[in-house]
């Protein structure tokens, strides 16, 4: 039987390894996975030259593109999700002890719309009285969906020669807002610190005010692969939940990483997020997720419009109690 050619973009994930090496395959679907890119890439890639069929996607940037209109759909799959207390970075000659102090500096960013950056600045304005509008902003890179900043907001693009990251250590800005541990953090430059100098504490508090571990990206497909042929969102969907069922099951085996306290790591984890923190679908628990993060976008200027969870995704649903196949 010929099956449907399909390029994803995506990143080289545990959780998506039963995918790349084959021990799951979607029905119907001759799958290329390209997965040597930085996110940032491959999400500019997607929703600017739409070089791949699917790829996984800035929640943020998807967001944008769906209240825009653009050629793009969504499936509720969301192989990231990170909690970002611990990527709030300050130059640390600049009086910054608390998120308040904040307010009226200088602070930069990898992208504006970056997913990462979107909830920073929703949860120091919603968590921590930091409005978003009282400080003014430093971008390093172009957006991945064209972007007109409202006039309230104050956002700049540096120039293509000067680096965020060096900004923040050589104090021309005060603080930088981004998606990874930047230079400065891994060589222990002794100018650049942490807002929150046990961020993992903030986070697990936050979690349990909240119950939100926030979701980075979604996967996203072109539209006309979608009109074309509909079937092939539910039998992704399908192929990345089992490769994460998979994946989940292998990692249980404290072999795989040479951590030496993995194990408790892994309780510590399951104890507080629950046995499936990576779960896909809209769920309770990710419709809140989602409904937190579209509201940030909105308060933020980003969408012209409220939107809900269902307004993001195709619906995959089978109908009632089918799915489960017997032989």
């Amino acid at each position: 039987m010929k099956k449907l050619p399909i390029t994803l973009a995506c990143g080289d994930y545990e959780i998506l390894r039963p995918l790349k090496e084959g021990l799951v395959q979607p029905d119907g679907i001759d799958l290329t996975m390209v997965t040597a890119m930085d996110s940032t890439t491959r999400h500019w890639r997607f929703l600017r030259n739409r070089e791949f069929d699917v790829a996984e996607v800035s929640a943020s940037s998807y967001i944008i593109a769906t209240d825009r209109g653009l050629p793009f759909r969504a499936v509720p799959v969301f192989p990231h999700r990170r909690f970002r207390h611990g990527f709030i970075f300050i130059n640390k000659t600049k009086g910054i002890n608390k998120p308040t102090d904040l307010i009226g500096r200088r602070i930069g960013v990898k992208s504006y719309q970056v997913t990462a950056c979107l909830w920073l600045r929703g949860i120091l304005e919603s968590e921590y009285g930091v409005p978003h509008k009282s400080m003014q902003w430093f971008a390093e890179l172009d957006e991945d969906v064209a972007f007109t900043p409202p006039e309230d907001l104050r956002l700049s693009l540096i120039p293509e020669k000067k680096s965020i990251e060096t900004m923040l250590a050589e104090g021309e800005i005060d603080a930088l807002l981004h998606p990874d541990i930047i230079e400065p953090i891994v060589k222990r430059d002794p100018r650049v610190g942490l807002l929150f100098p046990n961020p993992k504490a903030e986070e697990i508090s936050y979690y349990r005010r909240t119950g939100i571990f926030p979701i980075m990206h979604v996967l996203g497909l072109k539209q006309e692969l979608v009109e074309q042929h509909p079937w092939v969102a539910t039998n992704l969907y399908k192929a990345f939940d089992d490769a994460k069922t998979l994946a989940m099951k292998r990692m249980r085996n404290p072999r795989l990483v040479p951590l030496a306290w993995y194990q408790e790591a892994w309780d510590e984890q399951a104890a507080l997020l629950g046995p499936d923190p990576w779960e896909y679908g809209l769920s309770p628990v990710n419709r809140r997720n989602l409904a937190t993060l579209l509201g940030y976008s909105r308060a933020q200027g980003l969408i012209s419009r409220d939107m809900t969870p269902d307004d993001l995704f195709i619906n995959i649903s089978e109908g009632r109690k089918r799915g489960d196949f017997r032989t």
